[in-house]
């Protein structure tokens, strides 16, 4: 199969993130089985999501690890004009959920496989396959605690999201927290009897708020991002049972994108001390009113040299000659920080097409990228 005849398949199995996605990932380990390729399934106790590893050559030395995630978004209440789980074309786009984000770079990857699987590498093609990206990074940390006990760790990791097959050196932190706010309820006749929660959830989101514009204002800096500082964003808000009750309780969903120059902990605990304040108001009121702020979930950014000898290395591949950053947060940043792994983001696609309905990737993205891993071969087989 070439690519595309492999994304065919890949698009059809609906795997949504908290998903099962065991039949992608029996399907991949039937067809690497079927060329001679040992898969190694590492997941979750039910065995209905899991992550596959797979190597082709020498196990006795560092290789190159593709690495990409198979988990897609969900479609509800996106108005998509053709099936979005199956694949179709339109002159050179191809459509379905996860052509761009992430499985046009997992079907080259296979590709590649299949391809290596009759060469004699002197330097091995690892790929790694992961459940559960799209909602922080979950699944790959199973797989990176086997890969911490290994003898030998990848030297490079090429983690496939789209790109455009530009190079990506770097991508911001993300820090996902949730505050939950206690008052005291009473009738809303009596208003200022009671302490409200949704009052004191806004009073916390303006102290978020004011410390994102002191950052945007004299922050660090890093003009090769989109938003050249770390951001805070408030996205979901629950509080409140009726209009003439104070509420007493109100929670707000919240993140930090750092920079990494900055360190998220740092701006939580000024949060923090926020919240405290807050709280030491409501409480001459209600001395059992408080503000709890929980982390949800969290990965670190990437933060790859511009002089890496992965980013050489890729470059080479590529024939590219400058890099880039993402706005995006991807696996990379656990496999440099966590597995001391060398890594760049690099694949088919636009993240301007993911996670919006008719998402596509065109023929000349796979093609660049086909192109890219048949250069990566030759250097494998050649031992880098």
């Amino acid at each position: 199969m070439n690519s595309l005849d492999i994304l065919d398949r890949l698009i059809a199995f609906p795997t949504v993130s908290r998903q099962p996605n065991c039949e992608l990932i029996r399907f991949v380990e039937d067809y690497l089985s079927g060329l001679g390729i040992e898969c190694q399934l590492v997941g979750e106790e039910s065995g209905t999501r899991s992550n596959l590893y797979a190597v082709v050559g020498p196990r006795d030395r560092p290789g190159v690890m593709l690495s990409g995630h198979s988990d897609v978004v969900p479609i509800e209440g996106q108005d998509w004009t053709r099936e979005a789980f199956r694949l179709t074309r339109q002159e050179d786009r191809f459509y379905g959920r996860g052509t761009a984000d992430m499985k046009g770079f997992v079907a080259c990857a296979l590709r590649a496989m299949a391809l290596a699987s009759k060469r004699d590498l002197k330097t091995p093609l690892l790929l790694a396959l992961s459940y559960d990206e799209e909602i922080g990074c979950v699944g790959v940390r199973k797989l990176i605690a086997v890969l911490a006990d290994a003898p030998i760790k990848p030297a490079f990791c090429i983690v496939g999201e789209p790109t455009g097959m530009a190079v990506a050196t770097g991508h911001k932190g993300k820090t996902a927290l949730r505050a939950s706010c206690e008052g005291r309820e009473g009738h809303s006749a009596l208003a200022p009897l009671a302490v409200n929660a949704v009052y004191m959830a806004t009073d916390l989101i303006q102290a978020i708020r004011a410390k994102q514009a002191a950052m945007a204002e004299a922050g660090a800096r890093d003009e090769d991002y989109d938003v050249p500082y770390t951001t805070l964003h408030v996205g979901t808000i629950a509080g409140g049972v009726a209009l003439n009750i104070v509420p007493k309780h109100c929670s707000f969903d919240f993140e930090i994108r750092n920079l990494a120059e900055d360190d998220p902990a740092a701006i939580l605990e000024a949060l923090q001390q926020a919240a405290a304040s807050i709280v030491e108001e409501a409480r001459a009121i209600a001395p059992e009113a408080t503000i709890r702020i929980e982390t949800v979930n969290a990965y670190p950014g990437l933060a790859t040299a511009p002089d890496a000898q992965v980013v050489n290395f890729v470059k080479s591949l590529t024939g590219a000659n400058a890099t880039i950053k993402v706005a995006f947060g991807t696996e990379a940043g656990l496999f440099s920080n966590s597995l001391g792994v060398q890594a760049v983001v690099c694949g088919p696609g636009s993240m301007a097409q993911g996670h919006k309905p008719d998402e596509f990737v065109t023929l000349e993205q796979i093609e660049r990228c086909d192109a890219m891993l048949l250069a990566l071969l030759d250097r494998l087989e050649a031992g880098l």
